[in-house]
């Protein structure tokens, strides 16, 4: 009998780090339970970009830092080989001084071009040194998704000889929750203007859907608020509309990163190493 009670203490005792060893975020594992998942196969790399930037009066400055996560781990438990690497906060913004953009609210925070690019060619070769064999660059924010490609562009003529690594810029993430995300809110009677680009319809209603505490309800439902630095009208947002755009940002990226990532393994030469 006392046997069968330390038994169980001691698996209570390991579930938590049983589940947190299970986690597909970076983060929350050991480094040798990262080397051990690499090893069994998760070589896919999610690397999400958010950007600290004012989102009206209504949302957080934190919207796409949240949102990029929690979104790239929906991706990587679906791929069930992924791993999502720690969330860029700092990303370009615009001009400083004089402020441009949203650096024109308080809390907007803003990097130069450089400094962004040299974090995601650092992120990709520290990824790539530790085995992942496909990293991602998955941005939430419409500003730097040309410096993604431009890095990814560059860092891939320099691997090129070395097949071990490719890297990505995954595109699709951004352009669904854009045109197809806005066709469908359109098709359900929801206006383009209200739909906006900026902490407008969609916008707000995809920050409702992954966690609701981006969102102040109570300005929302003021009547007398004023919008400032919005882009459209969130008035009308709500989890369940959020929920369409997650579905398909969700399933469009899935589907990208496996087409990516079957149609290197076909190409790789014979030599190329296994996976590890």
């Amino acid at each position: 009998m006392r046997f069968l009670v330390r038994a169980i203490v001691v698996v209570l005792c390991l579930a938590p780090c049983a589940t947190t060893a299970a986690s597909v975020y970076l983060e929350d594992l050991t480094s040798p339970e990262l080397a051990h998942r690499i090893a069994a196969g998760a070589t896919v790399a999610l690397v999400p970009i958010g950007g600290t930037e004012q989102n009206g009066p209504h949302m957080t400055l934190g919207k796409h830092n949240v949102r990029v996560r929690i979104l790239a781990g929906r991706i990587a438990a679906r791929l069930g080989d992924a791993i999502v690497a720690p969330v860029i906060a700092y990303v370009p913004e615009g001009s400083i001084r004089p402020p441009a953009g949203h650096m024109r609210w308080s809390g907007t925070i803003s990097v130069p071009d450089a400094a962004f690019d040299a974090i995601l060619e650092g992120a990709a070769r520290s990824l790539k040194q530790h085995g992942f064999r496909y990293v991602f660059f998955v941005g939430d924010h419409g500003g730097y998704q040309k410096s993604e490609a431009r890095v990814a562009e560059r860092l891939q003529r320099e691997w090129r000889s070395d097949p071990s690594c490719r890297v990505e810029a995954l595109a699709v993430y951004y352009d669904v929750a854009q045109d197809p995300y806005a066709d469908e809110l359109m098709r359900r009677g929801y206006g383009r203007a209200e739909i906006g680009t900026h902490a407008g319809l969609a916008d707000t209603s995809l920050a409702l859907a992954v966690d609701p505490s981006l969102v102040r309800a109570e300005v929302l439902a003021d009547p007398a608020t004023r919008y400032p630095g919005v882009a459209g009208d969130p008035r009308r947002a709500g989890a369940a509309l959020g929920e369409i755009g997650v579905a398909q940002i969700v399933r469009s990226s899935v589907a990208a990163i496996r087409a990516i990532t079957a149609s290197s393994t076909q190409s790789a030469p014979s030599s190329s190493p296994r996976l590890r």
